[in-house]
C-alpha cells in the first residue's frame, strides 16, 4: 500500500485536478450505487457534514442512544451542524420504526422539525452488529411517508458486506447518503468517503472547504483508499474469525464475561467486573505485554477489542493469554 502510494498520480485536489481522489470517488460511488462522492478527512467530518447538509439550523436528526455522533464526536452536530439530536433506545444500536416515529415532528411553535434519522452500520457499541436490509427498508418507507432523510454511518459497511454477503449498495439503496471509513478494517492510513446525489456531494464539498478539509495533492493518500478497496476487503472475512477466537478465549477467563454471545463481525465486547480489576487496571497490565486493549467509553468494567488486518490469529490467542495471565494475578494479589 505504501509503494502504491509513493507512486499515486496527484493534482490539486481543490480544484478537482487530483486524478488519485477523483478514482478514489468515482469507484465509491460506482461501489454504493450513489450519483457521486467526497473524499474527507475523517468518518466525523463525514457524519458533521451530512447532518448540516440534510437538516436545517435547529432541525433535529434521530439516532440511536449509542451512536457515535451522540457519544463520541464532542458535540460536533450541535456546535458544528447546529442540528439537535433526538437519541433512541434498541437493542444492539438498531433500532426500528417504533422507536423513530414518536421523534418525528413536523415543528412548530415549541417544537423543533426532525429532518434526518442516522443509522450506524456495523454497530459500535452493539458489537459490531449488521443492520437488516429489511429493517431498513422499514424505515425507509417511514422516512419516504414523513418527508425525512436518512444518513449511513458506514465507518465499518464493508464489515457489514462481507459478514451478510449482501454489496455495499444494497444498503445504500436504503439511505440518503452514507460513508465508509478507509482507516479502519480497510487498513488505509487516511480519511473517508462520503457518498450521495450529485447535488447532495456539491453542497458537502462546500463544507468541506468551510471546515478545512480541501487538500491539495491529496491524491497521496487517497491511493492508500484505492489501494485498500481493490485487496483489502475480502480479508475482512479474516478478522471476523480472529475475532471470535478472541472472544472465545476471553470468555474461558474465571470472571470475564461476553456482553454479546455472538460476533458477527470483528468488535468484541467484555466485562471484567467478577475479576475485581478496572479497565485502566487490566490495561496497564497487559500494555506491559504488547497487548491494547482499551475500556469502552465510560463505561466502569467494559473493555473493547477489535481486530484488523494487523492482528493475527496468533495473535489474539497470545491476547487472550495475557489477559488470563493479568486476571489470575490480581485473584493470586
Amino acid at each position: 500500500m505504501r509503494a502504491f502510494m509513493a507512486a499515486a498520480p496527484v493534482g490539486d485536489e481543490q480544484i478537482r485536478e487530483d486524478p488519485s481522489v477523483n478514482e478514489l470517488q468515482d469507484l465509491v460511488a460506482d461501489l454504493t450505487g450513489k450519483e457521486a462522492a467526497l473524499f474527507l478527512p475523517s468518518g466525523t467530518m463525514c457524519n458533521v457534514i451530512a447532518f448540516a447538509v440534510h437538516c436545517g439550523r435547529g432541525e433535529t436528526v434521530i439516532l440511536h442512544e449509542d451512536a457515535h455522533p451522540n457519544i463520541a464526536e464532542q458535540g460536533q452536530a450541535a456546535v458544528i451542524g447546529n442540528v439537535l439530536v433526538r437519541p433512541v433506545k434498541g437493542e444492539r444500536g438498531i433500532f426500528g420504526v417504533d422507536e423513530v416515529l414518536p421523534h418525528i415532528h413536523v415543528g412548530g411553535t415549541h417544537a423543533a422539525t426532525s429532518r434526518l434519522i442516522s443509522v450506524e452500520n456495523t454497530t459500535n457499541r452493539g458489537g459490531g452488529a449488521i443492520w437488516p436490509i429489511e429493517r431498513l427498508a422499514d424505515l425507509r418507507a417511514l422516512a419516504d411517508a414523513h418527508d425525512q432523510k436518512i444518513h449511513m454511518d458506514g465507518a465499518r459497511l464493508m464489515n457489514a458486506v462481507i459478514a451478510s454477503g449482501h454489496p455495499a449498495s444494497a444498503f445504500a439503496a436504503q439511505v440518503d447518503s452514507l460513508w465508509i471509513d478507509l482507516s479502519k478494517g480497510l487498513g488505509a492510513p487516511v480519511g473517508a468517503v462520503l457518498a450521495g446525489s450529485s447535488d447532495f456531494i456539491e453542497r458537502a464539498r462546500r463544507w468541506k472547504h468551510m471546515l478545512g478539509g480541501a487538500m491539495r495533492q491529496a491524491g497521496i493518500i487517497a491511493a492508500g483508499g484505492i489501494y485498500a478497496f481493490k485487496h483489502n476487503v475480502d480479508r475482512l472475512a479474516e478478522d471476523h474469525e480472529n475475532a471470535r477466537v478472541l472472544a472465545a478465549g476471553l470468555a474461558a477467563i474465571p470472571g470475564v464475561r461476553l456482553v454479546y454471545d455472538d460476533i458477527p463481525t470483528n468488535i468484541v465486547y467484555f466485562d471484567i467486573k467478577e475479576t475485581g480489576l478496572t479497565p485502566a487496571q487490566l490495561e496497564a497490565e497487559i500494555n506491559k505485554q504488547g497487548v491494547r486493549i482499551g475500556g469502552a467509553y465510560g463505561q466502569s468494567t467494559v473493555m473493547r477489542a477489535v481486530t484488523h488486518l494487523d492482528v493475527s490469529r496468533e495473535d489474539c490467542e497470545r491476547a487472550a493469554a495475557v489477559v488470563r495471565d493479568a486476571c489470575a494475578a490480581a485473584v493470586v494479589a
